[in-house]
């Protein structure tokens, strides 16, 4: 523990934020919210208590919660904070309420604050591609404070309520459960969900619209369904019941399914889908009565485990939740269509990653980031599956698989860095994965290979060399075709910039294809001297 603390504390110093934020982490954790939020058909103002439950690490006399300030008509403003009856002192700067009464360790508190205001972003109130009126929630990365208080950071994690009065054509989804919902007169509704376990801001939403819902199936005790717009029942139902045979796959491969429900939900999301724990919201244009979006469903699916779960500690590790969601789609897809599908995938992926080096030569795990929004790359993504797809290849299928369960299970409804899938992985395979972890995920690129050769007595001499500014430690599989069809595949070790080898062949190759199993990530020609 001790160690990953200090390993926390090594990525949270990258920039004053993150520095303020490891503070805080070291002084507070919040045990649960309850977000009272009223919505209307007359203004995009909305009216919000909120109940935040705090479990103090040590003994402070006040503490910081993150709420965007009031700034050219959006913005929240807070009227009182109170707690035990009384009314709580705080000051509301800088996009940060400070309540000015903390606690000792150990001490659990209840803070309710009561605010207003119109959302810039993070609730997003608008018209859906009929015309019709929506709010939905649209947290990720840390956009949850421009209508939420909160800890906002995937590092602190509690469970959530919603109680959510909104006028009666709308029907409300949350996270968790549905506790109850009930008229209220005058055409209103209230409608309250409710978490058992802890999720990070990111993935705590509420969505309310006109939407016609189906229960598809119950699997793993989760209540799949799916909530679209009336216009699009049809295809919406057709289209988003494969969650169901989805989720099967993962609960049988990872580990049982993390949360209550499953609720797959046509809504206004900026992304084309976004993983809220136990609710993903699909952007609306998903739904086409084809079934086209099948990669995008396995891909939020992922994220209940990943991501959602086991969480990255610090957005910089990000790959942590994207990557896994990339590369846990790409084995659905493997074991549903097969291999041949799989390395159609990889392949594609591989280029998107060669593609972005080319416009940003940065490391997978990039400290100087401070935009989260632009970790929504292929390093992220597209390489963060490529990093677990040569680990498969490192480690072997049945270890890898092992580790997985493991490294999920050690950190569900918990937060991890990259140090920590290292030594998981570690363990399971009891082998040194320092190099490994170095060149993929903190190096930035990927090796750039020529591939040369001559053939002469029945020898095949090979030259390599790495062009890219950092050296690789790899594996170089190559298949050598002859004339008549027939094969030879062998494997080089490649530990330096120039290498030669010898390699036997009774005759001279016709063609030589380079990583013929498509395991290796890297850019690469082969020329006969």
């Amino acid at each position: 523990m001790k160690l990953r603390l200090a390993i926390l504390a090594l990525f949270l110093s990258t920039s004053l934020f993150a520095q303020k934020h490891f503070d805080r982490f070291n002084e507070l954790d919040v045990q649960h919210y309850s977000f009272d939020i009223k919505l209307n058909d007359e203004n995009d103002r909305i009216e919000g208590a909120a109940t935040v439950i705090v479990k103090f690490k040590k003994e402070v006399s006040e503490f910081v919660l993150d709420l965007i300030n009031p700034e050219n008509g959006k913005g929240m403003s807070v009227n009182r904070i109170m707690s035990n009856e009384k009314r709580i002192p705080y000051t509301h700067f800088d996009n940060q309420v400070t309540i000015k009464e903390g606690g000792k360790a150990g001490e659990i508190k209840s803070f309710t604050i009561a605010y207003d205001g119109v959302p810039q972003t993070g609730l997003v109130i608008s018209k859906n591609k009929y015309g019709d009126r929506t709010f939905f929630g649209d947290n990720w990365p840390n956009r949850g404070r421009h209508w939420l208080p909160t800890v906002d950071h995937p590092s602190d994690k509690a469970t959530v309520e919603w109680i959510v009065t909104a006028p009666s054509h709308y029907k409300v989804v949350g996270n968790g459960r549905l506790v109850r919902e009930e008229s209220i007169g005058n055409n209103f509704t209230k409608t309250q969900w409710k978490t058992e376990v802890v999720i990070p801001v990111k993935v705590m939403v509420m969505g309310a619209a006109r939407f016609a819902v189906d229960n598809v199936e119950v699997v793993d005790g989760a209540q799949v369904s799916s909530w679209v717009y009336p216009q699009d029942e049809k295809d919406g139902f057709y289209d988003y019941a494969q969650a169901a045979p989805i989720l099967k796959w993962f609960v049988d491969n990872v580990a049982p399914y993390p949360y209550a429900k499953l609720a797959n939900v046509q809504s206004k999301t900026q992304f084309g889908g976004m993983e809220n724990a136990g609710n993903i919201f699909y952007s609306e244009r998903s739904i086409d009565g084809k079934r086209s979006a099948e990669g995008l469903i396995a891909h939020e699916i992922a994220h209940q485990w990943f991501g959602n779960s086991a969480s990255e500690a610090n957005w910089h590790h990000a790959w942590l939740s994207e990557g896994f969601a990339t590369y846990f789609t790409n084995l659905y897809m493997e074991e549903t269509y097969g291999r041949d599908k799989l390395v159609e995938m990889v392949k594609q992926q591989r280029e998107n990653v060669i593609n972005f080096s080319r416009q940003q030569l940065v490391p997978v795990v990039n400290t100087a980031v401070t935009d989260y929004m632009k970790l929504l790359n292929a390093n992220t993504y597209q390489k963060g599956g490529w990093v677990l797809h040569m680990l498969r290849k490192e480690v072997g299928d049945e270890v890898f698989w092992k580790g997985i369960k493991t490294y999920y299970n050690k950190f569900k409804y918990s937060n991890a860095l990259t140090e920590d899938l290292k030594e998981v992985f570690e363990e399971a395979s009891g082998k040194d994965l320092d190099q490994f972890f170095k060149q993929w995920i903190y190096t930035a690129g990927q090796p750039e290979i020529e591939f040369s050769w001559t053939y002469k007595g029945k020898k095949l001499n090979i030259f390599t060399a790495q062009d890219q500014s950092e050296l690789f430690e790899f594996d170089l599989e190559f298949l050598i075709i002859f004339d008549d069809g027939s094969t030879q595949k062998e494997t080089l070790s490649i530990t330096d910039e120039y290498e030669s080898f010898k390699v036997k062949s009774k005759k001279k190759p016709a063609e030589i294809v380079l990583d013929p199993d498509t395991w290796l990530l890297f850019q690469g020609k082969v020329t006969e001297k």
